[in-house]
């Protein structure tokens, strides 16, 4: 058993290429032109229709200035209360989209619909031209005011100008006339609703004004009142507190200044006291320095005390005795000195002592007048802080009641004045022409319209189309080596193609190959034939099924015509019928059916059963009588050697079967045979039948030797440019038709070389 025959090249379901091939593309619209065309021409036409039934409309327009710099009769300095564009916050794109809106409000709308009465303009409503009668539809009584403006604002559009400071308002009418009128009233309602605006807010804000300038006056005359009583109770001069502050200031610095001269001379007459204190009453000769220098007395009575000792002392150096009487005279100096000079010290401490007591008191004194100058500095901070707050409070009602008092003078100058940042350039003129219906680029986009869905409409009927049609559907959608194609029968004296059912009738179509060698078909059956041979030429094919996936495809046709050109090729062939449901061959050989391939296995007996036909060296073996259960039949071993047996009296047995999707008797003679071939009908066999087929041979690991592509109709634009030798006007044209002149039996392997 031959393993199954596989091709690396596109996996079984793959319909079409995932790119978009575009001569592919062209050959979709060329087979289905007749729909294309047609769905362009019904577009086209349709467009053409509904353009040329609409309203002429027709559009009026105007351009308005947004003005950034509006005039300033009360100068640069005075601002304004509501700011015409001026501010920072015109340059933003935020400004003009809010006036865009303002234009298109409702606000704006109301006005104009109430100012023209267009709430009772039939025509207006229905947009109809001028002069045409009102239609059925809403009365005008019954239209409301915000209804007419909706339809107002529907038909109104603002197109700002790139780059500058205008835009371009647009309405939209059936009534030339009427688009110019509505269009004036809105730009002309726009510019006064905008400076009333202003007016209004000015005129509000003035009152408001006018009212706080009161309320501030009475404000100020209570904070006034206060601080006078303020000053009145507290005693307090018109002298700035600031002035009082800096003599507070000067005061406290002397008495400062003063009380710390006081405590240094203190503690200078301490120290001395101190000093004064050390003295020896021993030895009163040691004074300290400071005292010697200010003191000239205490310096003679320490010179003279020096003196009469240093006497005494010399006497007693002498030799002289204590009770000398110049040692004592000596003596008796020397304690008056002595005695004179401590008694000076004591004066001098007596004195610093006053001088003490004096300081001390000054001293008691400074702080004291430091201390009430402090007090009398606090208690005027005190009452500088209620007195700011009061002239504070004052002070701030006075600049805010002059601020507004001037604010209020130039708001009542502003509202007398009209001025205004939006000026209209271009007043709206009536429209000479209509904008819509744009006739020829309607109908030009209805023409490209219809063109693609024509062709989008062919794609949709081709992706529709499920069926096998080319040979490159074969080897994509089934993965499946192509053997060949057999054209459709064509009779050789009218060129006419017969159906399928006259080719049945007749039986004309499976004997072509011996009835006319030389045709197109016959061609196609050695072709096959040849790729049948090469495609294992070790070890070639003795038995071949040949099937197909369901019914009427072709398949008898396409075993006998292989026979026919095998048997041609010098090979014993025999055709056995193995369609135990619905037997064809004995019909198409004209032979008996009563004794054939279910009688044989019967009682095994093949050689009396097989009957020769007009074809050289063809035979056939008729199916007999049909059994109750071809499937069971088919799988016995009786036949498995019945067809061993035909293997070694013939050199080709082909068999013919049922279809595979219908009954199951194919699959099993799939398994018997060397190699099964599968037949397709063109432009009918669907790709998931034909994938099932092959799917269930394949279960069964089958060799499929590959698939025929059977009555193909070569006058399709498919094979326009293919396989144009099968047709009679192809390499065959010259060659008679005729069964008479047939050709000599064929060396494969020349017909293989070609």
């Amino acid at each position: 058993m031959r393993s199954v025959t596989t091709r690396p090249t596109h996996t079984a379901g793959s319909d079409q290429d995932s790119g978009l091939d575009p001569l592919m593309l062209l050959r979709l619209v060329r087979k289905h032109w007749a729909v294309a065309l047609g769905v362009a021409l019904v577009i086209t036409l349709g467009v053409a229709f509904y353009t040329l039934g609409q309203t002429r409309i027709y559009e009026a327009s105007t351009s308005i200035q947004f003005d950034p710099n509006p005039p300033r009769p009360l100068g640069g300095k005075v601002e304004t209360i509501v700011e015409l564009g001026s501010g920072a916050v015109w340059d933003t794109r935020e400004y003009y989209e809010t006036q865009y809106q303002i234009i298109t409000s409702m606000k704006v709308a109301l006005e104009v619909v109430d100012e023209l009465a267009l709430q009772r303009d039939a025509a207006f409503l229905q947009n109809l031209p001028k002069g045409v009668p009102p239609k059925g539809g809403p009365a005008a009584h019954d239209v409301t005011q915000e209804l007419a403006a909706e339809l107002l604002r529907s038909r109104l559009r603002v197109d700002p100008v790139k780059g500058s400071r205008l835009a371009i308002v647009r309405y939209q009418d059936a009534d030339p006339e009427r688009s110019a009128r509505v269009l004036s009233s809105v730009v002309d309602t726009y510019v006064k609703q905008n400076i009333d605006d202003a007016l209004t807010s000015t005129t509000s804000a003035a009152d408001w004004l006018h009212t706080q300038l009161e309320t501030l006056k009475g404000d100020l005359d209570t904070s006034e009142r206060a601080l006078h009583e303020y000053k009145e109770t507290k005693n307090i001069l018109s002298v700035a507190f600031d002035d009082q502050s800096n003599m507070l200031r000067e005061q406290m610095v002397q008495l400062n200044t003063t009380l710390t001269t006081v405590r240094t001379r203190r503690e200078e007459v301490a120290a001395r006291r101190a000093e004064l204190a050390k003295v020896r009453t021993d030895d009163p000769s040691v004074l300290p320095a400071t005292e010697l220098l200010q003191s000239t007395l205490l310096q003679d009575l320490r010179r003279a005390y020096l003196d009469a000792l240093r006497d005494r002392n010399a006497l007693a150096g002498s030799g002289k005795g204590p009770n000398h009487p110049e040692v004592q005279g000596a003596q008796a100096k020397v304690e008056i000195t002595k005695t004179a000079l401590l008694d000076e010290i004591k004066n001098i401490q007596g004195a610093l002592d006053r001088d003490l007591a004096v300081v001390n008191r000054q001293e008691g004194g400074l702080s004291g007048l430091f201390e009430a100058a402090k007090q009398e500095a606090l208690a005027l901070n005190g009452l500088e802080i209620e007195y700011n707050r009061l002239r504070r409070t004052k002070d701030n009602t006075e600049k805010l009641y002059g601020v507004l008092l001037e604010r209020t003078k130039e708001t009542d100058l502003t509202r007398m004045l009209r001025v205004n940042n939006i000026r209209i350039v271009d007043r709206p003129r009536t429209p000479r022409a209509a904008i819509k219906p744009n006739v020829v680029t309607n109908i030009a986009a209805g023409l490209a319209f219809g063109i693609l869905l024509g062709v989008a409409a062919a794609m949709g009927l081709a992706a529709a189309d499920r069926t096998i049609k080319v040979p490159d559907d074969v080897e994509r959608s089934l993965s499946s080596t192509f053997l060949g194609l057999i054209p459709e029968f064509e009779d050789g004296s009218t060129g006419k193609r017969h159906k399928r059912r006259n080719v049945q009738a007749t039986g004309s179509a499976e004997l072509v190959v011996h009835d006319a060698p030389m045709s197109g078909i016959a061609e196609a059956s050695r072709s096959i034939r040849t790729n049948l041979m090469f495609m294992a030429p070790d070890n070639p094919y003795r038995t071949l099924l040949v099937t197909s996936a369901g019914p009427a495809e072709g398949k008898t046709t396409t075993a006998c015509c292989v026979a026919i050109a095998m048997a041609q090729a010098g090979k014993r062939v025999l055709l056995v019928d193995c369609d135990l449901r619905r037997p064809r061959i004995h019909r198409i050989f004209k032979v008996s059916s009563d004794d054939g391939l279910t009688s044989a296995l019967l009682d095994g007996e093949v050689a009396d059963r097989a009957h020769e036909t007009a074809v050289p060296n063809l035979s056939v073996l008729v199916a007999g009588p049909i059994p109750p259960n071809p499937a069971e039949l088919l799988q016995s071993e009786k036949f498995r050697a019945l067809l061993e047996r035909l293997k070694r009296d013939y050199d080709q047995v082909i068999l013919d079967s049922s279809p595979i999707v219908a009954v199951t008797d194919a699959t099993i003679l799939s398994t018997l045979v060397d190699a099964t071939v599968i037949v397709v009908r063109a432009f009918r066999t669907r790709r998931d039948l034909a994938q099932h087929a092959l799917r269930s041979l394949r279960d069964v690991s089958a060799t499929v030797a590959g698939v025929v592509l059977n009555a193909v109709n070569l006058h399709r634009h498919e094979y326009k440019y293919s396989y144009h030798y099968y047709r009679r006007d192809g390499y065959y044209a010259e060659l008679p038709m005729s069964a008479g002149k047939r050709p000599p039996p064929e060396d494969p392997g020349a017909h293989a070389s070609a």
